[in-house]
């Protein structure tokens, strides 16, 4: 039980770091265009979520669904866009590069968070 409650912790640590380094790319530049990278960490999780019953629950199964499919390909989309929006605004830019390196940075430690997150209770309730 201490184990989980310290991931738990230390999940939210990371979490509140992607966070700060994407508000933190916007308010010390004084431009606030890298926070629309915040609403691509907010909608990356839903089509897996909204999409994610039509996955097949046996392992052996051939079979792939088209709608978890398409989940997973919106899923890609988001993320690819929360790190290459940053990148375009600094190539035209439109941001600095220290904003663009925080806003990735900050996208990495939420994605990998969130990934870390879903990881860590699909395993614990697969027993």
């Amino acid at each position: 039980m201490a184990a989980g409650v310290r991931s738990i912790v230390a999940l939210s640590v990371c979490l509140a770091a992607g966070f700060l380094l994407s508000i933190l790319s916007c308010a010390l530049y004084g431009n606030w265009w890298p926070l629309v990278v915040v609403f691509t960490y907010a909608l990356a999780p839903l089509p897996n979520a909204v999409f994610g019953g039509y996955v097949s629950s046996d392992p052996l199964a051939d079979v792939s669904s088209s709608v978890a499919d398409f989940g997973r390909f919106l899923t890609s989309i988001f993320v690819v866009s929360g790190f290459g929006l940053p990148l375009v605004l600094a190539h035209s830019g439109i941001i600095t590069t220290a904003a663009m390196t925080m806003s990735v940075v900050g996208g990495g430690l939420v994605y990998g968070t969130i990934v870390a997150y879903s990881t860590l209770f699909r395993s614990q309730n697969e027993f």
